[in-house]
Parts: structure tokens; sequence; C-alpha cells
């Protein structure tokens, strides 16, 4: 097969690219290559069984058209201030002119017009000053929140607009390896698990986000990809009923906090709050199992959940943070018999493990009904787990009651980020035609962010005729 673009994976970044061309006019033959299935294909059994049953060759929260995000909050951050280090690469100026133009993207295709977290400037002050008397750094951030089952119509919307606009997707077809000729990338061999194939292109664009980070990582090294060690974030997912964390829902609905706790001063921040929201299993390849947050427009809980994410950055002599993340999961999953790993906060203080009884007479009820009671500090490491319970007492200046007894803290949270491909403003690598966007690239981290590059990647391409 011959084409022009081959985009590898349907995630917001390969998406954008495909969008983006459109919208210039381009001329260009486009195919996306997704591994999962189109968005109306996309199920969760748990829905139905109400237990996590591993589905294979891939999950289907974590795979196919739209990625992993679309599947989780579905929410867009609208600051260059949140999202990764792409300011770093291209300048704050167009990152911030970029997310509006994508952002209008997102609302011509539906997306809710309401944003959250601007106004309120006197309750926001009170909340920045309790922060700053803990420790902690306020990230002002308004977020348009698309909702999990909402992102999935918006995504659906957009994949029929592709499809509509000549833009080829192979559903079910995941890239093996790249074709290359020298210093110079001729396109990509793809694989059903049936058959092989070939599609030549004279640009390949790589968008595999956080689930190809592995993968991408095993490419480099293969094809010596230029690239440093990236970092990889281990945690925890906090949950807590509404009534502890009203005022930060309603006034910011997300509250990005950073810190850099003692002893360690490692960067501890939040991530992906979700009021009214459900705590959820997601699996990545190995069968590991890993904790996220979903938060719907219309279905609500009594609790509100968000990640607290501890960053690592290893050079020397070590310099795989992917795999050193994914073993710490892999010995919490085995605590947990293959489920996430939950535990109350006071236990952690008490050293003790947390038993089912002790959940089920709690004011908390967990949102995850199939997590396993237990003890989280069998399997976190000791540096991580200290910055944690020291963030944890920190956030609790801001919003009191967040490190009470009852708090619960699911386990593990990992987030995996690509090693950090060299590419230069255009997004070219060190092998021509190459190029890498995204989560996968270790320049972006979530929605918006991975959009804004698909749609600075889809101009570039655009502007080659």
């Amino acid at each position: 097969m011959n084409y022009d673009v081959v985009i590898v994976g349907a995630g917001p970044a390969g998406i954008f690219t495909a969008i983006e061309m459109l919208k210039k006019e381009s001329r260009k033959k486009i195919l996306i290559v997704e591994k999962g299935q189109a968005v109306e294909n996309r199920h969760c059994p748990k829905a139905k069984v109400k237990k996590c049953v591993s589905c294979k060759p891939y999950c289907h929260i974590t795979t196919g058209f739209s990625g992993a995000g679309a599947f989780s909050d579905g929410k867009l951050s609208l600051s260059s201030e949140v999202g990764g280090d792409l300011p770093n690469l291209i300048g704050d100026e167009l990152v911030q002119e970029t997310i509006g133009y994508a952002d209008s993207i997102y609302l011509e295709f539906g997306a809710d017009p309401h944003v959250e977290g601007i106004g309120n400037s006197e309750e926001v002050k009170d909340i920045r000053k309790r922060a700053i008397q803990a420790g902690l750094r306020l990230v002002d951030c308004p977020i348009r929140h698309m909702g999990t089952e909402k992102a999935q119509d918006i995504y659906l919307a957009i994949e029929k607009y592709l499809l509509a606009n000549g833009v080829d997707i192979m559903f079910g077809w995941e890239c093996t390896n790249l074709i290359l000729d020298g210093a110079t990338c001729l396109g990509v061999c793809i694989s059903d698990g049936k058959r092989s194939d070939e599609v030549r292109a004279a640009h390949t664009v790589i968008a595999t986000g956080r689930r190809g980070a592995d993968w991408l990582e095993k490419l480099c090294a293969e094809h010596n990809i230029a690239h440093q060690p990236g970092t990889v974030d281990i945690g925890v997912r906090v949950e807590v009923r509404n009534e502890i964390i009203e005022k930060v829902n309603r006034v910011l609905y997300e509250s990005k906090l950073i810190g850099y706790p003692k002893p360690f001063k490692n960067k501890v921040r939040t991530f992906c709050q979700n009021p009214g929201g459900f705590v959820s299993q997601e699996n990545y390849d190995n069968d590991l199992a890993v904790v996220n947050g979903h938060s719907y427009k219309e279905l609500k809980s009594d609790n509100t959940n968000l990640a607290i994410l501890c960053s690592h950055n290893f050079s020397e002599p070590f310099n795989e943070p992917i795999a050193y993340a994914q073993k710490v999961g892999e010995l919490t999953n085995m605590l947990a018999s293959g489920h996430i790993l939950v535990q109350r906060f006071g236990d952690i203080l008490d050293g003790k493990r947390t038993w089912p009884k002790e959940l089920a007479r709690s004011n908390l009820k967990p949102t995850l009904p199939d997590a396993v009671a237990g003890d989280i500090t069998a399997a976190m490491p000791y540096r991580a787990m200290v910055n944690i319970i020291n963030f944890i007492q920190a956030v609790d200046h801001v919003v009191p009651g967040f490190a009470s007894i009852e708090t619960l803290l699911y386990s593990p949270e990992l987030k995996f980020y690509s090693n950090r491909i060299k590419m230069d403003t255009r997004f070219n690598t060190n092998v021509r035609g190459l190029h890498c966007l995204g989560d996968s690239s270790g320049w972006t981290r979530g929605l918006m962010m991975a959009s804004v590059m698909g749609v600075l990647m889809g101009r570039v391409l655009a502007e080659e005729e």
C-alpha cells in the first residue's frame, strides 16, 4: 500500500493531524493504522459483569479510536502550563494560541461550551493562599469537561468526518516495525495477527500514546532514533467524599497542585480530578492492571477521585523508567491477585493493612467495587510512599479532611511516557520522514496538548504541497 502520510495511532495527536490536513485542503493520501476498534465498537464488559475480565488482545478502555484519555474523564486543559513540556520545544505563545484553535474544533464537534474553573476570583485567592501556606503551588487552568460518555459521541463525530473526507482508517491492525533505508523512514510494517503487510509513505507519524510508550522505546533503541530518558509517574488514586472537597470542585473543578515535599523533594502533583466520578481499572500489556478515574456528565457518585503522582527520572547507570514503573505495578498486582489494591490512609499511618470489614463500615464507599483491600506500602517504593504521604498531609491544609483516616488510596496509578524523542520545531526526528507526536513522543501529557501537537503536525505536512 502506498500513501503520502501514514499515522500510527488514532488518539488525539493522530486524529488532529488528519483533521488539520483536511482543513488546509491537503491533497495528500492519509492512512491511520489503529490497533483497536472504532469508537462505536469500543465496549467495556465491566459495565455488565461488574468486574474486569482482562479483555484480549487489548483493553477497550485504553485502545481504539480516540485513545485512552477519551474513555477516562474527557477533560480538556485550556492552559499551556498543563500537559507536558511542549512549550519548551516550540514556545509558550504558539502553544496557547493553538490550544484555542484546537478547542474550537472540539466545540465544532459538540463539546460543552461551558468552561470550568473561571471566575470566583476571591475564592480562588483563598485556595491559593492555603496552598502557599502548605508549601504547594496552585496552577490556574480552565477546564472544558466533555465527560466520559459525551467524549465518545464527540470522537464518533470526528471519526465519521475523517472517513467521509477520504481518510482511510485500518482498525485492528498494529504497527510491528518501521521500514528504513539508512536514515530515511519509508513506511511501516503492520499486522492484524493473521496477516502482515507494508505501508509505504513519504511521512510516518507515530502517535501511539501512553499505551505505546514501551513499544516506541524499543523502536528507538533498535533504529537509533535520537532520544533521552524521560519521566515516569508513580503514585496512587485518592478518593474522598464530595463533601470534603466540595469548595475546590465548585470553584476550580480540578485542583492542580504541585509540591516538592521533604525529605526527597521530588515533584509531586495532583492530576485528573473527577468530581462525582468513579475509580476505574485499565489493563496494559502483560496483564498489568492500573487504576484511573472516570467522570461522566450525567452519572454522578458521592465521591471525588484524583491522582497523586510522584515523578521519577533515571539516567545512570539505569535508564529504563518505564520498566521500573512496570515492576512496581506488577508487584502491586501480585498482592491484589491481579486486581487494584485499595487502602485507607489512616491504616497506612498506623502501619497496618486495610480489611474489607473496615471499608464496609466507613462513610466512604469505594466506587471501584472489585478493588482488593490490602497494604499498598508492601509494594510501593519507600521514596514514592513518603512523598505521597507528605504531599497528602500538605493538601490537607488546602482541603481540610483530605488526610482523614477513611480517605482511600488505590494503587498502582502509573503514567507511562516514552523517552523524550529529540525533534526540531517541525517535529522532524533524526530519521528523515519520521515524526513522533503526543504522549508517545514524551513531550505531551493529556488530550489537549496531544491535540495541539497534531494540529501543528498537520500544518507542517499540508505546507509541503
